[in-house]
């Protein structure tokens, strides 16, 4: 992509009401810009990230089993009342009347739904277990929405659900979850922490958030330091492990019953990106989810429910990775691998180099961003720090004599002078 064909609106300063780093760089890198108090537009390097952390959710759900749907964002009111949460959910959720003077809301969470759509259609257990899925977009209205896409009112989010005959199975379906959480986060460069978490409206005995460790987090957190031994990218993680190490954030922290030895427990702010829910039959006995046992007996299905905030992911992996330049974007979730700045769009021999580079890493596949405007230097290497891309590569006078270009890895700062082929050899290794 050519930078003198796209729309990346950048700002020199942030907002002043832009309170933490995640939501200054989003607004000044041109990623998002606010509508209203929470509700914000994706424009088109933001809307890169979010696909890319999307992606990355939707493979692992994949993998795990979950088989993908798509829900309205609207829903009746009936299905709640059927549930009891009609009345129990509280103001955040968005209450609207149709042209029929019929009661609708804008969806927070999609359990009666998809229960309604298990029941409707699933009628025997040699049909479970079941997991579905949906990434869509969610509405909450938060009383003091802050911090960006941190804790917005409008917000996207992958929602799965998990229909399985007996505890035993749902606990196994829980378990597949928690095992891919963890792999999802990491393919982000994130390390989330499982911790025990009351499970508020959503409901239900079992309950863990994924924090991320942060300096801005909303979350006090107390963990074992056995954690930060845990190598968790590891092909194979110990389950079983990993549930008896204690973590909990501080709604479920009591210090006189921590098993954690003062000189162990950690502590800190985090940053909830993802929270899974065991809640047996709280769904499936009000609405009647029941399938046919091997008996012929009706049975109310177990469920779990596991929810990501795809958008607040964007802005998580931020706080975790960025410098006072700027964002250093993850390769895996970067919305473009290579910056391509040429120092001199009206030097011919410049640009006949950059244009052939360009030419070629487009074609090999690699996702450039291509800085040929008519700017100053410092503009253009200031404009490639803030977005963060991984590689940056600079073609200017000097090195083209040379028959080189620099390189520069955004993480490390380090700079390669390379000619043209040894450049494009590194880059698609």
């Amino acid at each position: 992509m050519r930078l003198t064909r796209y729309f990346l609106p950048v700002l020199k300063e942030a907002p002043a009401e832009a309170e933490i780093v995640s939501h200054r760089l989003m607004l000044r890198a041109g990623m998002i810009q606010q509508l209203a108090a929470g509700i914000y537009n994706w424009l088109p390097l933001g809307f890169r990230v979010l696909k890319k952390v999307e992606r990355i959710v939707r493979e692992e759900m994949d993998r795990a089993g979950a088989i993908e749907i798509l829900m309205p964002t609207i829903q009746p009111a009936d299905l709640w009342i059927e549930s009891g949460r009609w009345d129990a959910y509280g103001p955040e959720m968005l209450r609207v009347l149709d042209r029929h003077e019929r009661r609708m809301l804008y969806g927070p969470t999609n359990e009666e739904n998809v229960t309604d759509i298990f029941r409707r259609h699933v009628k025997s257990y040699r049909q479970l277990p079941l997991n579905l899925y949906q990434i869509q977009w969610k509405f909450r209205d938060e009383i003091r929405p802050r911090f960006g896409v941190m804790r917005g009112r409008e917000f996207l989010m992958k929602d799965a659900y998990s229909f399985d005959l007996d505890a035993e199975g749902a606990r196994r379906s829980y378990d597949t979850m928690f095992v891919a959480y963890l792999r999802t986060f990491r393919r982000m460069g994130l390390t989330a922490i499982p911790m025990q978490a009351e499970s508020g409206p959503i409901g239900g005995t079992m309950s863990h958030e994924f924090q991320i460790l942060a300096k801005t987090g909303e979350s006090h957190v107390f963990y074992d330091q056995a954690f930060e031994e845990i190598d968790f990218s590891a092909a194979e993680l110990d389950i079983e492990k990993l549930k008896s190490l204690y973590a909990a954030t501080d709604d479920k922290h009591d210090p006189a019953r921590c098993p954690v030895p003062p000189e162990r427990l950690r502590t800190g702010r985090g940053i909830e990106v993802g929270h899974i829910f065991y809640f047996g039959t709280k769904y499936s006995k009000p609405m009647r989810a029941t399938v046919t046992g091997p008996d012929d007996r009706e049975i109310e299905v177990e469920m779990g429910s596991y929810g990501i905030g795809v958008s607040r992911l964007v802005g998580a992996i931020i706080e975790a990775h960025h410098d006072e330049h700027g964002i250093v974007w993850p390769e895996s979730v970067a919305p473009f691998r290579v910056g391509l700045v040429n120092l001199r769009p009206d030097d011919p021999s410049c640009t006949a180099m950059a244009e052939e580079l360009y030419a070629r890493l487009c074609n090999a596949g690699v996702e450039v961003l291509y800085d040929d405007r008519d700017e100053r230097a410092g503009v253009k290497f200031a404009t490639m720090d803030l977005i963060g891309l991984p590689f940056q590569i600079t073609v200017g006078p000097r090195g083209v004599k040379e028959g080189k270009v620099e390189l520069k890895e955004r993480k490390s700062g380090a700079r390669t002078d390379l000619d043209p082929e040894a450049l494009l050899a590194r880059l698609l290794a």
